[in-house]
């Protein structure tokens, strides 16, 4: 998630031939020096020399070795002392060793500028250009040699065809081993294959020519700081032959989430089970076995595995035979998989059951342990519709002839595509008729919608680069929701959509955000890729782009960009490229979005009226700008497809278009109106201000707010507060916007306003201003009373009724408004009272969860029940409500408790911070526990992942004051480079100073306000 290669981790190499050079050099030429103690110096002839490593330009050229070299043979020669008429020695003069001291310091730096003039090596002719091939510095393996590669990316010249993997995990000593056969393609000359390996104890390495029978031992480096070996060829590997790369190893079964790793949990019996796993996006199939690990290396791959007879294996492709090995063990072997990518290999040694159901030729199965088999149902039913909706919609039938999902006990994500083995987390996989809300169903519905459009973007066709991942996930985000809409209109899943975009925009518009494509090199940059901006900025460009092109343009370009890349790789251009294809030259759709992909942020549009003139000009929307000072940025230019609709006709089909692709424009209306409102169904990725038509547009929701649609309304709040937080409009005119919503019903807008509302909250709390938070607590109280007041502790009505009523009452019992608190404790009470056999409305089981755990004895009770409870819906509420006590003793032991693992799992450890940081007794607790805890977290989640960009965010997102300011940025400052540099660092801080700056310019007015 870097924006640009500035902080990419540069290995320790020097190529200081970017030309050749025009003469041979001489012995005593002033070449180069080497920057450290343990860097040495390797000469390749040209044939060694591929084309990266000519184009590698060295940071460091120094005073050379050979000077150095020269320099200290002439020491031996010069007597360091004056010989008297005697012959005896006496020692030079105090002035007389000045001078010298000076000449020498004159002479050094005269070589060192005339080393440092640009492509320019220092010889007794003079000075030449460089033009021929010169040396490189390259790294040292582990045992002392030259390691024979130096950079992050893999070398071109060798490339995967085909893996043969077999596995031996075992589960109860906890360790693996294995072998693997790579036949690889020679594309260039070469003495060594560089490929991925990490953590593993390599005891074996072989190759083996196309069309020989003998495995030739083969030498092995191995370097850990870009996790690569180099196996070394006895012989040159010629042009265009396969090879066979054959290598042993073994290792531990990893205690992370990351490459193949165990996870404990307890059966039916409570008694403890292990279950292996595997998670490899984005780099971590080099920590199960050797490989080349860059998603543009697919290759096909023939699994076999060893397991216990009483256990299960599964893995991408349909098992094709069992043998027996030993007395209990038996191997799996799968059949040959398509080519893929080696982050989509997968694997899995546990205990199971499933149910399966065929479709169109496809066997879809849900996999889960034994206790959680009646969970399944609904997954199953969902995956076989969706699975049917994309094969129509891409006009590419599924590939492979199974496809398992599977629920597993401890995953850090939400789920994983791999290829025919999608593996979950199971709250997001499994649901409970009696305890899972309408929340809950849309969420297992939204995931698995999610990972079965991988199966087509990502999967089928797979970015080149990690710089590219929106081209996965925004993809599959957007599918997921386009699908839902189609599929499962009950769902109401756009206006969830439209939230995570105004979520994603907070992000953007910080000056630490960076663009949807961003080049990254280092593994923490390819984890922090995986972003609200590759996610749900990437899916709202395509939102945006589908209803500028229409949906039939959209759908024909997506189906040319499938068949024209399946089992291949892509860029961000190959898909605009296809569009393009589609649009034959009415529009450029590349000139378009790459305006959007290629530029970080997004646009403020003004809006002007004047009878029927409206004038419209674009503006980088930036935080951390004071008003008076607030100037555009004049590189940033956006082609932006204007929606917008007026009061002559206010219908979807009404929608006017208009491309905005200069700094301002103007639009004429056939007639004057009474209203107009940009960004129609905030289908467009821009924020809009009105100006003087703010008032209009405050006092049409005031009379009509039906005018507009709940999406419109959620982005007219949206809007008019993230300008208040600008300064560009007033917090009074914000408030006053909202003043309508005692007559709102939809879901969208009472969300949005909710959100804007409790960010304000939070800040007056934090800040100690709680009578000024109390009386904003009264005024929202004011507005949405009644409408707490009409909801039902049931689980009756439509979906969104439902979900509507449980975001109501959740809000009201943490607030304490209204009555809530005490009828969720009376419910609570009669619950603990049956000893947790009550039922409980799953809608509303939350709030009172969270009443319950008010009390030392209710809290108590509630983890007794998570500990002993079958439901992940269920044990997920009551997590939330554990983590909402005022009790700091508690608080503290729920956070170190999850962090190890015992009674509540790791994968929550990051919810648990997230619900604490939001109390105010919690807060700073959350934040002590993130710094004293720094190193453990980063090693279970590792540096940049989406769960360390969580913690950093929830455990900061309080702060408001100059102190903590500089605490957080003291706190990362004084760990490794890597861990100061991560966007996330950069946000947490950003977001600080705009909590600072938001208290500053609008505390005043609140008080006056409320």
């Amino acid at each position: 998630m870097i924006e640009n290669s500035m902080f990419e981790e540069e290995p320790d190499v020097v190529d200081l031939a970017k030309e050749p050079c025009l003469h041979p050099l001489e012995p005593d030429e002033v070449e180069y020096e080497p920057r450290s103690s343990r860097l040495l110096v390797r000469g390749l002839g040209e044939h060694e020399m591929d084309d990266d490593e000519e184009d590698y330009e060295s940071s460091a050229k120094l005073l050379g070795m050979s000077f150095m070299n020269r320099s200290s043979s002439l020491r031996n020669n010069m007597s360091v002392c004056r010989q008297s008429s005697n012959g005896s020695c006496s020692l030079p003069s105090i002035r007389t060793m000045v001078v010298c001291t000076v000449i020498l310091v004159i002479a050094v730096a005269l070589i060192m500028v005339i080393y440092l003039l640009p492509k320019c090596t220092f010889t007794k002719e003079g000075c030449y250009k460089k033009n021929h091939t010169m040396e490189l510095i390259y790294p040292l393996a582990t045992n002392g040699k030259l390691f024979p590669w130096a950079k992050i990316r893999l070398p071109s010249d060798v490339v995967p065809l085909h893996y043969d993997l077999v596995l031996q995990p075992n589960l109860t000593t906890l360790k693996f081993s294995g072998s693997v056969k790579i036949v690889v393609n020679i594309i260039h000359v070469t003495w060594k294959i560089v490929l991925h390996s990490s953590g593993l104890n390599i005891t074996k390495a072989t190759i083996t020519s196309a069309g020989g029978h003998q495995e030739k031992p083969a030498e092995f480096l191995e370097y850990p700081l870009h996790d690569q070996i180099a196996v070394m060829a006895p012989e040159a590997l010629l042009v265009g032959q396969n090879y066979t790369v054959n290598i042993a190893y073994s290792s531990n079964l990893s205690d992370t989430y990351y490459g193949f790793y165990k996870i404990s949990y307890r059966d039916e019996n409570s008694k403890q089970r292990w279950f292996a796993a595997t998670q490899f996006e984005p780099v971590a199939a080099r920590s199960a076995f050797p490989c080349f690990d860059e998603p543009a290396f697919k290759a096909t791959f023939l699994i076999k595995i060893q397991r216990d007879e009483k256990l299960s294996t599964l893995s991408n492709m349909p098992k094709k035979a069992t043998t027996p090995v030993t007395n209990g063990i038996v191997q799996d072997e799968f059949f040959v998989s398509l080519k893929m990518s080696t982050y989509l290999v997968a694997f899995a040694v546990a205990d199971l059951k499933n149910i399966s159901r065929e479709t169109n030729g496809s066997l879809v199965s849900v996999y889960a342990i034994p206790q959680h088999i009646n969970q399944v149902e609904y997954a199953l039913n969902t995956s076989v519709k969706l699975l049917e909706f994309y094969q129509n919609y891409f006009s590419i039938n599924y590939p492979l002839e199974k496809l398992d999902l599977v629920a597993i006990p401890d995953f850090q994500s939400g789920a994983m595509e791999n290829w025919g083995l999608i593996t979950f987390r199971e709250s997001a996989l499994l649901f409970n008729s009696r305890t899972s809300s309408a929340r809950d169903k849309k969420l297992i519905t939204a995931v698995i919608a999610h990972e079965l459009a991988h199966q087509w973007f990502g999967n089928l066709v797979t970015m080149e680069w990690w710089n590219d991942l929106w081209l996965n996930e925004g993809f599959a985000t957007f599918m997921e929701y386009f699908a839902m809409e189609e599929i499962f209109p009950e769902l109401h899943s756009d206006e969830d959509f439209l939230n995570l975009i105004f979520k994603a925009m907070m992000k953007d518009s910080l000056s630490s955000s960076h663009p949807v494509s961003s080049a990254v090199q280092s593994s923490e940059q390819i984890e922090e890729m995986f972003d609200a901006l590759s996610y749900i900025k990437g899916a709202s460009l395509l939102l945006m782009l589908k209803h500028y092109l229409t949906k039939d343009v959209f759908q024909a370009g997506i189906e040319i960009y499938l068949h024209n890349h399946n089992y291949g790789c892509a860029q961000s251009d190959d898909l605009w490229d296809s569009m393009n294809e589609i649009t034959n030259g009415t529009l450029d759709v590349k000139k378009l979005m790459k305006t959007w992909v290629v530029q970080k942020g997004f646009p403020l549009v003004t809006v002007g009226r004047k009878g029927k003139i409206i004038s419209v000009k674009q503006e980088k929307y930036l935080y951390l700008v004071e008003p008076e000072n607030w100037t555009s940025d004049e590189s940033y230019l956006w082609h932006i497809p204007l929606t917008y609709i007026t009061s002559s006709c206010n219908f979807t089909h009404c929608t006017n278009a208009y491309l905005l692709d200069q700094k301002s424009a103007v639009i004429e209306l056939p007639e004057e109106v009474e209203w107009i409102k940009f960004n129609v169904d905030m289908n467009g990725y821009y924020i809009v201000h009105y100006g003087e038509d703010w008032k209009t547009l405050i006092d049409l929701l005031k009379k009509n707010h039906t005018a507009l649609s709940p999406k419109d309304r959620a982005n007219l709040i949206n809007n008019i507060f993230n300008l208040a937080g600008l300064g560009k409009e007033s917090l009074e005119n914000a408030f006053e916007l909202i003043d309508y919503l005692n007559k709102e019903s939809s879901t969208a807008p009472l969300t949005q306003a909710l959100f804007q509302l409790s960010l304000i909250y939070n800040l007056l709390e934090k800040k100690g201003e709680q009578q000024l938070a109390a009386r904003l607590m009264h005024r929202i109280e004011r507005l949405l009373g009644d409408k707490i007041d009409q909801q039902s502790w049931t689980d009756d009505g439509a979906l969104s009724q439902r979900e509507l009523r449980s975001m109501l009452l959740a809000f009201a019992c943490t607030h304490d408004i209204r009555n809530c608190r005490t009828t969720a404790t009376e419910m609570f009470e009669k619950w603990l009272n049956s000893n947790g056999t009550m039922s409980l409305p799953s809608d509303v089981m939350k709030a009172i969860f969270t009443a319950g755990a008010k009390s030392s004895d209710g809290w108590d009770f509630l983890l007794k029940m998570y500990s002993s409870s079958v439901s992940e819906a269920e044990k997920s509420k009551m997590i939330e409500a554990l983590a909402s006590t005022e009790d700091v003793r508690k608080l503290i032991w729920l956070m170190q408790n999850s962090l190890e693992g015992e009674v509540i799992r790791t994968q929550e450890l990051s919810h648990i911070i997230a619900a604490v940081s939001q109390s105010l007794p919690g807060y700073l607790l959350a934040w002590d526990f993130v710094k004293e805890n720094w190193e453990k977290l980063t090693r279970k989640f590792h540096l940049g992942s989406y769960t360390i960009q969580n913690i950093i965010s929830w455990s900061t997102s309080q702060f408001a004051t100059k102190a903590h300011l500089i605490e957080v940025k003291s706190f990362f400052e004084s760990k490794s480079e890597q861990s100061s540099q991560l966007h996330s660092v950069k946000e947490a801080i950003d977001t600080i100073q705009l909590n600072i700056q938001w208290m500053e310019r609008n505390l005043a007015t609140l008080q006056e306000l409320l």
